[in-house]
């Protein structure tokens, strides 16, 4: 699990997540492993890290996220998730609080499985009402904005997981420098079918070396 509190860190190196907020999961057998709530990533610790069951039951010394139901909810609805994380970064929080979705405006977007990152509307942190919204706005995407809230990007595992959100507050900051000049033109949806296209074998050299090794 040093795998989890190093992603973590990473994520606020980056600015994606500040003192404790956001969190991170992995898929772990028949349920999920969680950052623990109100751990700061400078002091996170793998013990420190929450084993939880699809039940919503959970042991160990430390409570886990708030937001242990989305992530519960992800693993029950998407088979192809292996990883979530939520994050609370700048960009894709300010487009949030807007209720803005990311449009195709760059190629690039397709990293999210789509031709937009969807708005889920607010609610509640830490409620089912949240979950059943991020729900909705991540069908058939790996990442989705909530509004007054930040960002959920998902992964077949952690790596792939970073590496969605990463992009997507890179994004979301690129989109919102443009917004004052205007609203920035979008790719046709036609495009976006091939990018998205292709973005089926991306990565794939990556994948070679990794085997290779």
């Amino acid at each position: 699990m040093e795998a989890v509190v190093a992603a973590v860190r990473l994520l606020a190196d980056r600015g994606l997540n500040q003192g404790a907020s956001g969190n991170v999961s992995v898929r772990r057998g028949n349920g999920f492993v969680v950052t623990p709530s109100g751990v700061s990533a400078d002091v996170l610790r793998a013990d420190q890290l929450v084993a939880m069951d699809m039940q919503g039951g959970w042991s160990g010394a430390w409570k886990p996220s708030s937001e242990w139901r989305f992530h519960r909810d992800i693993y029950a609805a998407r088979p192809d998730a292996g990883a979530v994380v939520h994050c609370h970064s700048p960009a894709a929080t300010a487009l949030a609080v807007l209720g803005k979705t990311l449009p195709a405006f760059h190629y690039m977007v397709a990293i999210a499985g789509g031709s937009d990152v969807r708005c889920a509307p607010y609610a509640t942190f830490g409620t089912q009402e949240l979950s059943d919204a991020a729900l909705r706005a991540l069908d058939g995407r790996r990442a989705c904005l909530l509004a007054h809230h930040g960002m959920i990007a998902i992964g077949k595992d952690l790596a792939q997981a970073v590496d969605v959100a990463v992009e997507i507050e890179f994004l979301c900051d690129l989109y919102l420098r443009l917004l004052p000049l205007g609203a920035p033109p979008v790719l046709p949806a036609a495009e976006m079918a091939v990018v998205l296209e292709k973005f089926k074998s991306y990565g794939a050299n990556a994948q070679v070396v990794k085997a290779a090794t």
